[in-house]
């Protein structure tokens, strides 16, 4: 789940070395927090939400699929 989330948002930014995904596990089940540097924040979130949307569906068929339950948190 991780990497599936990490390997996007590397494809879409400026500067992949500045991604970072961890895994924080909550009662809820897990949130993924994914960090891009700054400038490229825009790029990830789209617009209208547009990308970050696609990313959230990706990561909930994922999630479906496997019987689990994640969130994403996106964080400049």
């Amino acid at each position: 789940m991780k990497d599936l989330i990490e390997y996007i948002a590397r494809s879409l930014v400026t500067n992949p070395d500045a991604v970072s995904v961890t895994e924080v596990e909550k009662e809820h089940g897990t949130v993924l927090e994914l960090r891009v540097a700054p400038e490229d924040m825009g790029k990830i979130i789209g617009k209208q939400g547009r990308i970050a949307r696609s990313i959230r569906t990706v990561l909930k068929a994922y999630t479906t699929k496997n019987k689990q339950k994640a969130t994403l948190d996106i964080i400049g």
